[in-house]
């Protein structure tokens, strides 16, 4: 058999709900360029992570890891906070 070796993916955002027990949603952004004019654009995505701690607080930024499903739409989880609002 081969050795298949998995790659976690992350992903850094903004908290913006933290009403749930246990989860939170993070707004990640990304910027891309308009293939014909040129503009860049902002585009974004949200996504629901587990804080098992409740430790984040809405404006945090923090680092996501994609994990196995935990609920219905959880399929990320808090790995660390790298800066918390002021």
């Amino acid at each position: 058999m081969e050795d298949t070796k998995k790659t976690t993916k992350y992903r850094t955002g903004v908290v913006v709900s933290n009403a749930m027990d246990k989860s939170v949603v993070v707004r990640t952004e990304r910027i891309l360029r308009h293939k014909l004019y040129g503009k860049f654009i902002r585009r974004h995505l949200k996504y629901m992570a587990h804080d098992p701690d409740n430790s984040c607080n809405v404006g945090d930024r923090v680092l996501i890891e994609e994990c196995r499903p935990l609920s219905k739409n959880k399929r990320w989880r808090v790995r660390e906070i790298l800066e918390k609002a002021v």
